[in-house]
């Protein structure tokens, strides 16, 4: 039988789709965490429940984009374990996970306290909140701008990025109740915007969440058509049968797949593994492929699960 792993990545690549944003994740956090500790002390100085319930907000944001920084760190310095085969690299796909859950969190308790106030609005000083809601609106640009390309490329960043851009969508509700504030006095504008922002959030945290959960669960990647990258390899010259096909992600920008391949008589091995390795990189973008080429002689035993 002939064995082989596709190792298309250089020690550069192989890093993951997250960790190539690993600096840009830690300038989020600390400007968010200049904008949190700006909103609180303004906030418990003029008693603004706008803006310390924007500071919780904001603290959650910093947490979760913390912890989706920290995951790929300990996923990084984890992988030169010898017991750790794949590393550690799945703390980041939890930390995504804990991400989505924190968002649903945040945008229920943002919708029930705004419906809360829809009763009895309180007071909100308009120009403290409209000068600090403009101030963290700046620093969530800056921090949404670096995240916005990682977040094509790992589900990890992109759960800090639908973080970050949660409080961005934050910051201008609350600078528009502000604004409202100082021109109307009508204090039903921060309710309503509250509202806004919790039905904003909650769709996208449902669609990081059951991405996550995809990974860990190990389905095939979105977008992998699993018959379709069967019949491709039943196509390849000298295969004859194509089973114990497993495609699955690791963590974003790291798909593996294992399959075992039934060569015809005469066929070459050597030339079926390099063929087989090609089509996977060239038509499904995946480097890692451990294949298994079996004479037709040869069967597999039966696995009991």
């Amino acid at each position: 039988m002939g064995h082989g792993h596709g190792h298309g990545m250089s020690p550069e690549q192989a890093v993951s789709a997250g960790g190539r944003h690993l600096r840009r994740l830690w300038i989020a956090v600390g400007l968010g965490l200049v904008t949190f500790v700006l909103q609180l002390s303004v906030g418990l100085a003029t008693s603004s429940l706008a803006l310390l319930a924007d500071s919780a907000h904001v603290f959650t944001d910093v947490f979760g984009v913390t912890l989706a920084a920290v995951a790929i760190v300990v996923a990084r310095r984890s992988s030169s374990k010898k017991g750790r085969t794949f590393g550690l690299y799945r703390s980041e796909v939890l930390a995504a996970l804990t991400n989505a859950v924190l968002l649903f969190a945040v945008a229920g308790w943002v919708i029930y306290e705004a419906v809360g106030r829809f009763s009895a609005p309180p007071e909100v000083p308009g120009w403290p909140v409209t000068i600090v809601a403009a101030v963290g609106l700046v620093m969530n640009v800056v921090a949404f701008v670096l995240l916005k390309d990682g977040a094509a490329e790992s589900l990890n960043v992109r759960g800090a990025y639908l973080e970050v851009m949660a409080d961005m969508i934050g910051s201008i509700g609350v600078l528009v109740s502000g604004l409202v504030t100082i021109l109307f006095g009508w204090r039903y504008a921060d309710p309503i915007i509250g509202i806004g922002i919790g039905l904003f959030v909650l769709p996208r945290a449902y669609r990081l969440g059951r991405s996550a959960l995809r990974i860990l669960f190990q389905h095939a990647p979105e977008g992998v058509d699993v018959k379709q990258m069967t019949a491709d390899l039943l196509g390849l010259p000298g295969v004859c049968e194509v089973h114990d096909l497993h495609v699955w992600t690791l963590t974003s920008g790291m798909e593996v797949v294992s399959a075992h391949l039934t060569m015809v008589d005469g066929a070459d091995q050597a030339d079926i593994l390099v063929a087989a390795q090609g089509l996977l990189a060239d038509n499904y973008s995946i480097e890692h492929a451990t294949l298994q080429v079996e004479q037709p002689s040869v069967k597999c035993r039966e696995l009991s699960w």
